[in-house]
């Protein structure tokens, strides 16, 4: 018997081979769930249609979560095409690249609105509809990162976002919870993904992390997905409201092993 048998998934975010939506859809996959996946903007549907034809799936479908009208005609056509969802998962986030620069105090309005709008509202709007298809109860998932709770060098106004989004799941967790449906997050260590890139530093970031981490290593798509996948199976039955941390230890430290010069 595999975990997600019988279940279904739906997975928003993916954007390429190197996504941890992706991750995550294959894991769900490879446990016998019927995945949907969605995109964010036209110009990444060449790289997510193979990447479905892949696991077999047939539900791939863009969705601005800016629009409430994209959202609805999607799960409009969800309802449709797969009748109930067992599982949503929210790996959505965005900044201007501008404001992953320089100085947090020198974020735009503009700037601010647009990351907490796809960063972390967006987590609100999905699950909105989502529960209206989880008539038996059901998983949301969210991805958010370690910058939410403590400063991390250009992560800036997403730090901010983060941190709402992380609030949203605990309030989520508390709405939804009598219905049957568990609401978590997982907040991953740094992993070389599209969105990733748009961080100043991020390399030097990667560096630092892996070498003073507890385990002396970053971690990878693969171990979020596992992780993400007994969140949302059998295995994560008593857990909701929870930030779950996949960050080879990183976030336990108060000072990290100070460099051997220090000696």
């Amino acid at each position: 018997m595999t975990l997600l048998a019988g279940k279904k998934a739906l997975i928003f975010g993916v954007a390429n081979k190197h996504s941890i939506a992706w991750a995550i859809a294959e894991a769900f996959h490879s446990q016998g769930a019927e995945i949907g996946l969605s995109y964010g903007i036209p110009q990444l549907e060449k790289r997510v249609l193979p990447l479905a034809a892949e696991i077999g799936c047939t539900f791939v479908e863009k969705c601005d979560v800016t629009s409430d009208e994209e959202i609805d005609a999607l799960f409009a056509k969800a309802e449709e095409r797969l009748g109930t969802i067992d599982i949503l998962v929210h790996a959505v986030a965005y900044a201007p690249s501008a404001e992953l620069e320089g100085r947090f105090y020198d974020t735009t309005r503009e700037g601010f609105r647009i990351a907490m709008d796809i960063s972390a509202y967006s987590f609100i709007a999905l699950a909105q509809r989502a529960r209206r298809l989880m008539p038996n109860g059901g998983s949301l998932v969210t991805m958010t990162y370690y910058g939410a709770e403590k400063v991390v060098p250009h992560y800036n106004v997403m730090g901010v976002a983060k941190a709402a989004l992380e609030a949203s799941t605990r309030y989520l967790a508390a709405d939804l919870g009598p219905e049957g449906i568990r609401v978590n997050a997982i907040s991953a260590g740094p992993i070389k993904t599209l969105a990733a890139a748009g961080i100043a530093g991020f390399r030097k970031m990667l560096g630092y992390v892996g070498e003073r981490a507890p385990l002396r290593r970053n971690i990878d798509q693969e171990e979020v997905a596992k992780t993400a996948l007994w969140l949302c199976s059998d295995l994560g039955s008593g857990v909701t409201g929870e930030v779950v941390y996949v960050d080879a230890g990183y976030h336990i430290l108060g000072m990290p092993e100070p460099p051997e010069k220090w000696e």
